[in-house]
């Protein structure tokens, strides 16, 4: 059985959290449009990733956050299923 089905939602879990995918910077509510990779190379293997929402407007600045501090490792769009495209 899934909760979704019984919340009247169609689509995979996946799915559901894309689309209620909000970005990160605070007090923005503001659906996400993109995934910003990053680590912290002192407390992180190299090759994990961690994941930061960011909206048209955010994008930049949050980028620019994570540059700054040398954690950033990409960028990359967040399509429907939810999956790093």
């Amino acid at each position: 059985m899934n909760l979704f089905d019984l919340a009247g939602t169609a689509g995979t879990a996946d799915q559901a959290a894309a689309v209620g995918a909000l970005c990160s910077r605070k007090a923005c509510r503001a659906d996400a449009e993109w995934q910003l990779l990053w680590n912290n190379p002192k407390i992180h293997t190299p090759e994990r990733r961690k994941i930061w929402l960011a909206c048209g407007d955010h994008r930049e600045w949050l980028e620019d956050y994570l540059q700054t501090r040398g954690l950033w490792k990409d960028t990359v769009a967040l399509d429907v299923s939810g999956r790093v495209s």
